[in-house]
């Protein structure tokens, strides 16, 4: 099947018109009509119910509509990989948030030099829960991602699994105590992870976000190793002793049969690997 007649077939079944869908495809509607009835016989299914009035899509449609989008990214993603492996100097783009590296960043990036597979890693900094889309899009090879994320078309590895403080203004009630559990933040556990994303996603980055808790705006649940890499005044840190871990793994493409993204991989994993073991001795 070729990538021409799907991309009409989404573009139909986007705009559920055909009339608009040849206009935003840049063709006319008759040869867009005739391509949608080719790719239907050689599915040997209707993929819309067409009346004079209105197009629909049949179960058939719905089912490849899924299947075609995922097609169609992969597609471009693979496209914009080998344009990056082909480039004079071919480098190796690594996604992740600039908070979010659980302080394993610099040691796996040095591992990963030493491999004979390496080569220049530009690393690219993004925004809250963005890793996913980029390595499906094919603008970065692998990343550091923090659960929960969409594994869709992706391998992971979990490499590190911290507990969680909550960063509070020195004047927070809750400030004078050694050690908090979700309800003193007037949570249920099934609401944590919810409130985790809602008040991650208020600040653009690590830095905003403490300054909103500096001035009492916010309490966030944090990975533990933020209280040590980013001591702020006005601000402490106390850990919440039934939240779930902040876990971290490394993600890259299923499809991916780069070395180099492989010799990434493997040295995430091994500096991880080593932090826990001096973590438990």
């Amino acid at each position: 099947m070729e990538s021409r007649p799907l991309r009409y077939f989404v573009a139909v079944a986007e705009e559920l018109n055909f009339t608009r869908a040849a206009e935003r495809l840049g063709i006319s509607p008759p040869p867009l009509s005739r391509a949608i009835r080719q790719l239907e016989t050689e599915l040997g299914a209707a993929l819309f119910d067409r009346s004079t009035h209105s197009v629909a899509l049949t179960p058939a449609g719905e089912v490849l509509l899924v299947e075609a989008r995922f097609a169609l990214a992969a597609l471009d993603a693979a496209g914009r990989r080998a344009r990056r492996a082909a480039a004079p100097e071919p480098r190796l783009a690594l996604a992740v948030k600039a908070d979010g590296d659980a302080g394993l960043l610099e040691a796996i990036l040095a591992r990963y030099a030493s491999d004979p597979a390496a080569v220049p890693v530009a690393v690219r900094l993004c925004g809250w829960q963005e890793q996913p889309r980029l390595l499906r899009r094919g603008d970065a090879d692998v990343a550091l991602v923090h659960e929960p994320y969409d594994r869709t078309g992706l391998d992971t590895e979990d490499l590190a699994a911290e507990p969680r403080v909550a960063a509070l203004a020195v004047r927070h009630p809750l400030a004078a105590r050694a050690a908090l559990r979700v309800a003193d933040l007037g949570l249920r556990p099934q609401e944590v992870q919810h409130y985790i994303d809602e008040v991650r996603g208020r600040g653009q980055d690590l830095a905003q976000l403490l300054t909103m808790v500096g001035l009492g705006e916010v309490v966030p649940l944090l990975p533990a190793s933020v209280a040590d890499r980013y001591p702020r005044p006005g601000v402490v840190y106390r850990p919440v002793l039934d939240a779930p871990p902040a876990v971290l793994a490394v993600a890259w493409p299923q499809q991916s049969r780069s070395t180099a993204t492989a010799a990434l991989v493997r040295a995430a994993v091994s500096v991880a690997e080593e932090a826990r073991e001096r973590q438990a001795g």
